[in-house]
């Protein structure tokens, strides 16, 4: 192939003969350095050497960006990189790639934790669970919630929540020494906030160094370093519940609660066992009233039944419908979501020093032995799972469960002082002193 000494002339005016597909002017002071051009397209440098014995061709770049000296000066580096064993592709891969991986990691280095929040929110939830669960849900999007809004109850504006300051920092950035600094911080306002709200930071770590694009940048033990697990509070498990000799005072200061729904509800959780939110969400669709049972939406299975018992099919007849929920009321849920002030009101007014919601559904418990019903009937209607019944997992049908809670509740009652007619019109109910 001819050479030439390139000049600007001649490359400006270099040009593909329309009848050819491609056409090359070669240098001859640089080897290897040529000028291709196209019909179409803008000329531009290449260098074409021999490795191994096969002849490469590697675009330099537009004539417009490069000089001839810098053209010849490309050549000459990309002829010594063969010269030397190396295969100039292989190289120009590699550094694409450096560059390639270097911007990926600026980017993530700047990836923060507010960026990838909403998408745990959206796509984070549990294991075999088509959604979260609507109140930790609620307690995840006020956990890092801004602050700022006006107070629903009393003066001023809320606070931020305690996840809230972690949202500004990278991701990459979340170590032990962050996250201990911000747990200080937020556990002089409260300490068992702060515990509650880093195990729900845990949750959302474990979920970023599950997905392999965040993998990388996540430290997934950052929360559970020694320096700020040994200043969490201590996890008391809470083993509250009714006495039998407190269930009267309890019983008759629920029934004197001025919220009827509140009183119904409390009650509800008693002779049910069933857990707040499962009770609360209960909708007027899910009670039979002809077949006396009560669909309830489940912690470990998607629903439950259990059978309506008597008294409870007459104090729940006595409530207002209005709306599809079973426990109505004006709140922007339409339904109940917090009965502890009424429940406090009623503990005091019964002498009872501590009893928590939860609580009444330990008391459905062991209430429930002491009536000596089978604890496979007890957790199948609290809705355990299989594995925490004593007696072996035999799963009964709500005909067969029927007479189980009825018995239950026919102690309760007793217990209370309550004398119930089952032929009687909703709203007979009475409390007969013992």
């Amino acid at each position: 192939m001819a050479k030439i000494a390139f000049t600007a002339g001649r490359v400006a005016g270099f040009k593909c003969p329309p009848d050819k597909k491609q056409a090359f002017l070669w240098d001859v002071t640089a080897p290897g350095l040529g000028l291709r051009a196209t019909p179409a397209g803008k000329p531009a440098y290449v260098f074409q050497g021999e490795f191994q014995q096969k002849t490469i061709r590697i675009t330099i770049g537009n004539p417009d960006a490069w000089s001839i000296p810098q053209a010849q000066g490309k050549a000459r580096e990309l002829q010594r990189q063969i010269d030397e064993g190396h295969d100039p592709r292989d190289i120009r891969r590699d550094v694409l790639a450096a560059a390639t991986q270097k911007k990926a990691a600026a980017v993530a280095q700047a990836l923060t934790v507010g960026e990838v929040w909403p998408l745990y929110l959206e796509n984070g939830r549990p294991k075999r669970r088509d959604a979260w669960k609507p109140r930790y849900r609620a307690d995840l999007e006020a956990m890092a919630a801004p602050g700022g809004e006006k107070k629903k109850r009393g003066q001023g504006v809320t606070r931020p929540g305690p996840l809230y300051p972690l949202l500004a920092l990278p991701l990459a950035g979340v170590n032990e020494d962050t996250l201990k600094s911000w747990y200080d911080r937020e556990a002089v306002a409260g300490k068992h906030q702060a515990a509650r709200a880093l195990m729900m930071f845990r949750g959302f770590l474990r979920w970023c160094s599950a997905r392999p694009e965040y993998r990388s940048m996540t430290d997934r033990d950052a929360g559970k370093a020694a320096a700020i697990v040994e200043d969490l509070p201590s996890n008391t498990r809470r083993t509250d519940a009714l006495e039998a000799a407190q269930v009267p005072g309890w019983w008759a200061g629920v029934e004197q609660l001025n919220n009827r729904t509140a009183s119904a509800y409390l009650r509800a959780l008693l002779l049910t066992g069933a857990r707040r939110e499962e009770l609360a969400a209960l909708t007027w669709a899910n009670v039979d009233f002809q077949w006396r049972k009560l669909t309830l939406a489940d912690k470990v299975e998607s629903t439950r039944t259990i059978p309506l018992s008597p008294y409870m099919a007459h104090m729940l007849a006595t409530l207002p419908r209005v709306g599809p929920y079973v426990f109505v009321s004006t709140g922007k849920a339409r339904r109940i979501t917090d009965t502890r002030a009424s429940h406090a009101k009623a503990l005091q007014g019964a002498g009872i020093d501590s009893l928590t919601i939860h609580g009444l559904r330990r008391s459905f418990s062991l209430l429930g032995e002491a009536a000596g019903a089978p604890a496979g009937a007890i957790a199948q209607v609290m809705g355990h799972k299989p594995s925490a019944t004593a007696e072996g997992y035999r799963p009964r049908s709500i005909d067969a469960l029927r007479p189980f809670l009825e018995q239950i509740e026919g102690h309760i009652l007793s217990l209370a002082g309550v004398q119930f007619d089952s032929t009687s019109e909703p709203g007979k109910l009475r409390v007969v002193a013992g």
